[in-house]
Formats: C-alpha cells, structure tokens, sequence
C-alpha cells in the first residue's frame, strides 16, 4: 500500500517546510526530500519540486532549523564558522543537529504516520543541505540483524560531500545508492572527498559539469544524470493490482 499524503500537522511545529504533492492527482508512492544550501530557503526548492513533476512522488522542502544572522536565509550548521581563506561561511560546521533532525522526520514522520517504508523516501539537496542527506543516510541503522532494511530509495547531493565529522571509512559500505554531483572544478567535491565517499558508499555515482563550481544543474545535460538517478530509483504502482506484494 502507498504511504499517504502527509500534511503539515504531521511534523514538529518547530520545523518550517512545504509539501508538493504529486502531480496529477496520483498516489504518493514515494516522498521526496529536499533540502537547500547554507543561506538560502525551502521555497526555491519548493518550486524545484513543482518543476520536476515526478509521478507519484510528494515533495517536502524543509527549511535549514537555525536563521543565518541577521539575514533570511537558513543553514543546516550546529554553529556559524567562518572560512578563514576567504572569509565566507564554512558549510562544515557540524551537522548531527541536523542529521538527527532528518532522521526523525523519515523515521517518526514518514515512516511511522504515514506509512511509507525507507525504500520509498529519497532525498535530493543541494550544498551544506546535500551533507546532511549524505550524513542521514550513515546515520540509519546499516545492521544486518535489522528486520526491517533502513536503506533509503537514494540521496543525491549537489556540490556537498560528507562532512568531515563523517567516517573515514566504513568496514561494511553503507547500501543506500547515492550520486553525487559537481564541478569539473572549483568544486566542493575534491578528489579527496570523492574517495571517502568511495569509502564510505558501496553503490556511488560522480557525475561532473563540465564546467567549475558547484552550482545547481542549469541546463538539460546537468540535469539528466539526476533524472536518471530518479528514473531508476523512485516506485511506481501504477498498472500493479491493489494488494500486490513486491518480491526481492
């Protein structure tokens, strides 16, 4: 069975979001998170799920929990630190607040109110956003011994590697599928953040622009490797009979 619609009473009332439901008036088989970069907003990424129109998939844009200064935007960071080379903020400025914030809203939001199951809940976020996505997804349980798999439907991050507070690496990779993407250049993503998530994921794409920095995908070859991603990850029930059990 689908998970339902969620609704905003459904979350803390500390946590400022907006829900895009599916297009169409489809069933949300699948939710999709997104989570925007340091100083910016969950409206801009409200729209970005407006825009993607993805079959039966409801879109929840959360806003970052703390306020940047004095300014309107948000960040995802447990403290403001500054980058001492160029004087601009550091997005890796401790993220278990956050982490911790994301996980809760999938395990007691998503999963246990509205019935959906890790498999079906993906994210998609961009910059310091994109960290805490990947730090969510070390962050659910990865036990064998788990009746119920924690390995989330995807994660893709837009210019954000793990945070350095992440492990260095893993003994057993965590299965959730993540693709990362970035600049030729300039990028966030360095040859030595791109090893630990190597070393840290088993199922891992590193898709780059060809061109420098880390902003988001601004043409239809930037977007495509995203779509994919979501092509092959994101369910479908429609055409399955009611009551149908998915065999693996």
């Amino acid at each position: 069975m689908p998970g339902r619609l969620p609704v905003s009473a459904d979350f803390p009332s500390t946590v400022k979001l907006a829900i895009v439901p599916p297009p169409n008036t489809d069933k949300p088989t699948n939710a999709l998170i997104l989570l925007h970069g340091l100083g910016d907003g969950h409206e801009s990424f409200a729209q970005l799920g407006k825009q993607m129109n993805l079959p039966e998939t409801v879109c929840i844009a959360i806003r970052g929990p703390k306020a940047l200064l004095d300014l309107e935007g948000a960040h995802w960071g447990d403290d403001i630190i500054f980058d001492s080379s160029n004087g601009g903020l550091d997005a890796d400025s401790g993220l278990r607040e956050s982490t911790e914030l994301i996980k809760l809203l999938i395990d007691d939001v998503l999963i246990a109110k509205c019935g959906y199951t890790h498999r079906e809940v993906l994210i998609l976020a961009y910059g310091q956003g994109g960290m805490v996505g990947l730090s969510t997804a070390l962050a659910l349980p990865q036990s064998s011994n788990d009746p119920t798999p924690r390995e989330l439907g995807g994660v893709i991050s837009i210019g954000g590697p793990l945070p350095s507070e992440a492990p260095a690496a893993l003994i057993t990779k965590c299965k959730n599928p993540v693709l990362v993407c970035g600049g030729s250049s300039a990028s966030a993503v360095t040859s030595t953040a791109e090893e630990k998530l190597k070393r840290n994921f088993e199922h891992i794409e590193i898709k780059r622009y060809r061109r420098s920095g880390d902003g988001m995908p601004s043409n239809r070859d930037e977007m495509m490797p995203i779509m994919q991603f979501l092509a092959r990850r994101l369910k479908s029930t429609k055409g399955v009979p009611e009551g149908s059990i998915e065999v693996s």
